[in-house]
């Protein structure tokens, strides 16, 4: 081979590999977020039970504030009994969240990253200051927080803070979620699936959408309400960029791939055999509500929660026809004008 072809080789190979990794997310590296961990699980547990009421002295002093919200909001304890029999029965999940999560930096620096991406879009919102690790009960789905629109997240948010329930996060395949209790009363398999290291940060940020925009549609029609949901994951998917989109819509990648192949089928057989206006729990519920598939697709193949993926099609497709739009701008639209500009006609 001559050097004028090896050199044109290496020309377009060069070009190739920039075009298919170009990042068209912002620059953030210079917004600062100062974010800090706060290791309330590690000194929660470090408690010396033999010296209770001094070792909750100690805590009560370092955080003044959230540990009588944790206590009574979270733990749901009034007495030292109560603390000390929630120690003793769950110093075990605690020990098995030390083996995953001693560091936490990795984490809390990907979250960081996500509040650079919220504030370069949103430079007026108060991002959080830290994160806080605690280990919580997991009794039953009342133990998990619901968001605006009334889906279950591990996490929640406060003021100042963000706090991560690790008891959610030991890895799909831990003892717990595998009992009859827990997949009946707290999480059935293919939600538990998701209760793994890599969906962390993004339901952190999940949070943070859910507090820049509240979402309020659920008395609104089945079309206008998936719309709502797709803005959210919109959203989020500027706020978490590099972020697989497996991770961030919590289907599996075979979901996704199924998704992506019959976009066009999914939303004709909606159109064919659903009222878009729909009002009525049961549709709605059929293709926004959590399940292992969606009835009337594939059991092997669709995901649960179909509405909210076809809803973020349609945004992508407003937001691209509206290429000045700002995020807020997106955001704030109602979904009707989204509906009818977008103009989705998939193939």
């Amino acid at each position: 081979m001559t050097m004028k072809k090896t050199c044109l080789l290496v020309l377009l190979s060069t070009l190739l590999f920039a075009c298919k990794n170009e990042d068209k997310s912002p620059d953030v590296s210079g917004i600062k977020i100062d974010l800090e961990t706060n290791r309330f699980d590690q000194d929660f547990f470090g408690i010396d039970t033999a010296n209770l009421s001094q070792g909750l002295s100690t805590l009560q002093q370092k955080y003044p504030e959230f540990l009588s919200i944790y206590l009574q909001n979270i733990v749901a304890v009034d007495d030292e009994t109560g603390v000390r029999s929630f120690m003793r029965f769950y110093k075990p999940v605690f020990d098995s969240a030390q083996l995953l999560y001693k560091n936490f930096e990795p984490i809390r620096a990907e979250i960081e990253k996500g509040l650079q991406y919220t504030k370069y879009y949103f430079p007026n919102y108060k991002t959080p200051i830290r994160v806080i690790p605690i280990i919580g009960p997991m009794n039953g789905r009342e133990d998990m927080p619901k968001m605006g629109n009334g889906e279950y997240t591990p996490d929640f948010i406060g003021p100042d803070l963000v706090g991560v329930s690790l008891q959610f996060y030991l890895g799909r395949h831990f003892s717990l979620y595998q009992q009859e209790y827990f997949i009946n009363n707290v999480a059935p398999l293919f939600r538990s699936r998701r209760f793994s290291k890599e969906y962390i940060v993004s339901d952190v940020m999940k949070l943070i959408v859910d507090d820049l925009f509240p979402d309020k549609s659920n008395t609104l029609p089945l079309v206008e309400q998936m719309i709502e949901r797709g803005k959210q994951w919109w959203l989020l998917d500027r706020l978490l960029p590099s972020q697989a989109d497996s991770v961030k819509t919590g289907y599996t990648q075979q979901q996704l791939d199924w998704c992506n192949k019959n976009e066009g089928m999914i939303w004709s057989e909606l159109v064919k055999n659903e009222d878009l206006r729909a009002l009525d729990p049961p549709t709605i519920q059929n293709y926004l509500g959590e399940a292992p598939f969606t009835q009337g697709f594939s059991q092997e193949l669709s995901p649960g929660n179909i509405g909210s993926w076809i809803g973020w099609q349609i945004v992508k497709k407003y937001a691209s026809a509206k290429s000045s739009a700002t995020p807020e701008q997106v955001m704030k639209a109602s979904a009707k004008e989204i509906l009818e500009e977008a103009k989705y006609k998939p193939k």
